[in-house]
């Protein structure tokens, strides 16, 4: 709960008016036709999503069972064997190779000599126990 004075009207909340020029509409109205498709039509495009909710509904008003929805088609294209993948392309490494012509090698750039030193680590002192005193 509030207090009456905790409450703001809503009017406080509005942002203030802004002049926009007509040129600027103009070019916002320009880019959002160009970023505009017509061409959504189609499977891929359909709701699946809407479509299967509107089943549901249609069959619980009606009382009975929804009908099974089907499992959508793997169309994700061929599935690629990646160990044979990696295989051809080794092996087509190797016969480029094979014409004579040694590798390209590349020097490793020298990395300078710096010595390390780790900080020797100490064991913690054990603390005496003392004597409980008997009664």
């Amino acid at each position: 709960m509030r207090w009456p004075d905790e409450i703001r009207g809503p009017s406080s909340l509005t942002p203030p008016p802004v002049e926009v020029p007509n040129e600027e509409i103009d070019r916002a109205l320009a880019r959002m036709d160009t970023m505009t498709r017509d061409d959504l039509d189609g499977p891929e495009f359909r709701d699946t999503y809407t479509e299967a909710a509107a089943r549901l509904i249609e069959a619980k008003r009606e009382h009975r069972e929804p009908a099974p929805i089907p499992e959508p088609a793997d169309e994700s294209g061929q599935l690629v064997d990646l160990m044979a993948a990696l295989n051809e392309s080794v092996a087509k490494a190797k016969a480029s190779r094979s014409d004579g012509e040694d590798p390209e090698v590349h020097e490793m750039p020298t990395k300078r000599a710096t010595k390390k030193t780790t900080p020797k680590k100490t064991a913690a002192k054990k603390t005496a126990r003392k004597p409980r005193k008997s009664a």
